[in-house]
């Protein structure tokens, strides 16, 4: 590609992203395509030889936009929210037009200096303590499994990545039932194995692992022969936002000298706002804890800062360092590739760079206590509303619900959710609470008004209405 169609085709692009975010709201949330309905319209062989960019665009826009769900759509309320704020959109084009592969120090001190900045703001924003040391991950599951093989070799006492599991006693990870099931992964690819995570019981109005419960477990294997590593503890659970109690947690967990991380990857943008800190009180004793920014700060996917207290342990744990990846020269610098599982590293501190300057932290505050209150508003309107149950409290902007208007809850709870989608005006998404089917609702979109949840109030409840008539 010459550089005048360079230039041509990244205005071109440029302006298609503007117009697209500016129409959204006129679109279906969901994509309404069938499964095989843009797999027919591919070709089945590569070309031979090269095509116009025109053409190609031009496919693009028949073929693959109609396949996609608009994640940044005001009413996207399902799963948990992929914001990419426009500013941290212009940055990304920056960091794809220099591409640069920014796995050391020396191949981009720029990206390194600033990552090692950016996650010291993030670090005083959420009110962590000095001590603390952050690294961009690309997800909170690969924070989450940097912590777990920590907690393994710290636990074989450094033992594991050289003489591997099966010369050691058995690893236990414990975590309660309402950890993502990045967790489970976690533990899948560290080699620990399924029946050695314990699941502890969960109870009370946040859904908290018993910490007595937790205390036998540790015990009952301690006496039993396993060797006990780590605690993973949560602040804001998929499902329905369960809170972990983590200073109690921490205390048991210290107490008999196991690591404790912390995954707060939804929830943790909201402690930039300190009235909402009490959800993960303790969180400051810690060993490492995760959040993303790229969920409900408004950073463009991927992003997840990852803090850690002692990070002598992550990069004992996962450093490599052939010949090729010597920085001769240059002591007491940071490789943020030995911080991570991959060694190749993208440039993500550019925008959040670019977000927390652009917004300011004030502004980043007002976006999410807004997100907070318009969900807890729909929450009470549906409460009010005849054959609707709030099944769990709001916990910042999420809570689920259900509608009773059936003899089978479980399958006209599963057809409610399938026709809200359907309609397309909300995109929302079912969870299990104690057994049974529940909606989940959650507000976190950067571009959503308070005008959303009137919309989102009226599709559920004439969608629930239309589905309860006799036929």
């Amino acid at each position: 590609m010459q550089k005048n169609e360079f230039a041509e085709w990244s205005r071109k692009a440029a302006d298609w992203g503007v117009d697209y975010r500016a129409a959204l709201n006129d679109q279906p949330v969901r994509a309404r395509t069938a499964p095989g309905d843009i797999a027919r319209q591919i070709a089945s062989e590569p070309p031979l030889a090269g095509e116009s960019m025109e053409a190609i665009f031009a496919d693009f826009e028949k073929i693959i936009v109609p396949g996609m769900t608009h994640w940044q759509h005001p009413r996207f309320f399902a799963y948990f929210p992929a914001n990419a704020a426009p500013v941290s959109v212009v940055a990304e084009y920056l960091v794809t037009a220099m591409a640069a592969q920014c796995m050391l120090w020396q191949t981009s001190p720029a990206a390194t200096e600033l990552e090692t900045k950016v996650l010291d703001w993030l670090r005083q924003a959420i009110g962590l303590p000095e001590g603390f040391s952050g690294v961009i991950q690309d997800s909170a599951s690969s924070a989450t499994l940097a912590a777990v093989l920590t907690m393994r070799e710290r636990a074989l006492g450094w033992n594991g990545n050289k003489a591997g599991l099966a010369a050691n006693p058995a690893v236990r990870v414990y975590a309660s039932n309402q950890v993502h099931t990045s967790i489970d992964r976690a533990i899948w690819v560290s080699g620990i194995g399924e029946q050695n995570l314990v699941r502890i019981p969960s109870s009370g109005p946040l859904k908290a692992m018993d910490v007595a419960a937790l205390d036998a477990a540790i015990v009952a294997d301690k006496e039993a022969g396993l060797l006990p590593a780590g605690v993973i503890a949560c602040t804001g659970g998929t499902s329905t936002g369960a809170c972990d109690n983590i200073a109690d947690v921490v205390g048991v967990a210290h107490r008999h000298g196991l690591y404790v991380h912390v995954d707060a990857a939804w929830a943790g943008s909201a402690m930039i706002c300190e009235e909402f800190r009490p959800l993960w009180a303790g969180v400051e004793e810690a060993d490492s804890i995760v959040f993303n920014p790229h969920k409900w700060l408004g950073a463009q996917f991927d992003c997840s800062a990852h803090f850690i207290r002692n990070p002598d342990d992550l990069v004992k744990t996962l450093a490599i360092q052939p010949e090729y990846l010597k920085t001769h020269g240059r002591d007491g610098i940071i490789n943020y590739s030995e911080w991570s599982v991959p060694l190749g590293r993208r440039f993500r501190a550019l925008k959040l760079w670019f977000l927390l300057r652009y917004h300011g932290l004030e502004g980043l505050r007002t976006v999410i206590r807004n997100h907070v209150r318009w969900s807890q508003s729909l929450a009470e309107r549906l409460r009010k509303e005849p054959g609707f149950d709030i099944v769990t409290e709001p916990v910042l902007s999420l809570f689920s619900f259900r509608h009773t208007g059936a003899g089978d809850l479980d399958a006209h709870n599963i057809a409610l959710i399938n026709a809200i989608n359907e309609d397309g005006r909300i995109y929302l998404t079912q969870t299990r609470v104690d057994g049974a089917i529940a909606i989940r609702f959650q507000a976190g979109s950067f571009e959503m008004t308070e005008g959303d949840i009137d919309i989102a109030f009226d599709a559920i409840t004439e969608i629930a209405g239309r589905l309860s008539k006799p036929e």
